[in-house]
């Protein structure tokens, strides 16, 4: 066969592989980076640093955020489509207040969990967004049930029930307040999608945040000044520091614009993946910076809430695409580079085993005293002992 005949064979066949999205990875490292730093910026500041005024320091993200896209509607034109919106006064108190009402109490209950609960489990909570999010549409007649839809997303109640059982922080209050603020969320969301569903109201996310964040800054500051601010002093926030609370408000502001960039730079599939990296980088960070545990039960059932959660968003015909795809391009990488790849499913099967291990370890199913290192290295000097031989012959 002739050069020009293969290539022409190629070509026909190129059509057949799943065509994967665009990706922009600066916009999504950018959107992981600040999504991951508000929840982490958060927790320190209420748990580690004692500022224990959830309330007041949602008021200040929403207050900052008035201040600056009040700012950038005057200076910029970043917010000019908000033009097109016919937002009234009548409208406004009719469809923003009580939408803005559900942001206010979905923040406020997000923030208290932070005081009882760790970011890990937390994330692990905040997978059954989906489930509430369609339930509320069919109680809000937005959509019609679906049996196939609601047994879709089993496999997350599923996994997030085996991770409750497996949290070995668990505290009530805290799991409540979470749930309070993963149901207002979801009425949020649902409200917002009736709201859009006109042609009239075309908004992104910092056009919204230009209606809703005054109203909900309002609300929450009258909530603050009956149930915060009479136990708050001036050596609270001194003792966090005003830069440091600026910073927080200026992430926190930074991540509703990075928003904006990434759905319009990207698809809605780049958004769920890039949501399910960022929820396990989450857990891994909250591990190391906050030293929260981990049980191995625990992990098993967010393992198995993370592959609903990416069922659920992509269904079955696109996974089996981007399965396929990527068992080609895996046994195309072992074709080239055969030895290398027997060392990476060497690694990644003894770093499961450790971490589980750990992980027991850790819970007490075994003694204090066990060690597992001796045998872990007789086995491994084994399988390279046999893999040199094998080399050398």
């Amino acid at each position: 066969m002739s050069e020009k005949e293969r290539m022409s064979g190629e070509q026909m066949r190129q059509p057949e592989q799943p065509i994967l999205p665009v990706v922009n990875p600066d916009v999504e490292k950018t959107w992981i980076t600040l999504s991951g730093s508000v929840i982490l910026f958060n927790k320190w500041i209420l748990h580690t640093a004692h500022f224990e005024f959830p309330i007041i320091l949602t008021t200040w993200h929403l207050g900052f955020a008035t201040i600056m896209t009040q700012l950038l509607a005057r200076f910029t034109t970043v917010l000019d489509s908000r033009k097109k919106v016919p937002m009234t006064g009548r409208l406004y108190l009719r469809t923003i207040v009580p939408i803005g009402v559900m942001f206010s109490l979905s923040l406020i209950c997000g923030n208290l969990t932070y005081l009882y609960l760790s970011v890990s489990f937390i994330q692990m909570l905040k997978a059954t967004m989906p489930i509430a999010v369609l339930l509320t549409s069919w109680t809000m007649r937005v959509s019609e049930p679906s049996m196939k839809t609601l047994g879709n997303v089993s496999l997350i109640v599923v996994g997030v029930v085996i991770a409750s059982f497996g949290e070995i922080q668990f505290v009530l209050i805290g799991f409540l307040f979470q749930c309070g603020g993963i149901v207002f969320e979801a009425i949020r969301l649902v409200m917002v999608q009736q709201l859009l569903s006109g042609s009239e109201f075309k908004m992104d996310p910092l056009v919204s945040l230009y209606y809703f964040a005054p109203a909900c800054a309002i609300m929450n500051g009258i909530t603050a000044l009956v149930i915060e601010v009479p136990r708050m002093s001036m050596s609270d926030i001194e003792r966090v520091g005003y830069m440091v609370l600026f910073a927080n408000a200026m992430v926190a502001f930074l991540l509703n614009v990075s928003v904006v960039f990434l759905i319009g730079k990207t698809s809605s599939l780049v958004m769920t993946l890039s949501g399910v990296l960022k929820d396990i980088l989450l857990v891994l960070c909250s591990m190391f910076i906050f030293r929260d545990p981990v049980s191995p039960l625990q992990a098993f059932g967010y393992s198995v809430a993370l592959c609903g959660l990416v069922y659920y968003k992509l269904g079955a015909d696109k996974l089996k695409e981007y399965v396929g795809s990527g068992q080609r391009n895996w046994a195309d990488y072992g074709v080239r580079h055969p030895a290398l790849r027997r060392v990476l499913v060497f690694g990644l099967v003894m770093a499961t085993i450790f971490i589980l291990l750990g992980g027991i370890s850790f819970s007490g199913a075994l003694p204090a005293g066990y060690d597992p290192t001796p045998y872990a290295k007789g086995k491994i000097d084994e399988v390279l002992g046999k893999t040199g031989s094998s080399v050398s012959t």
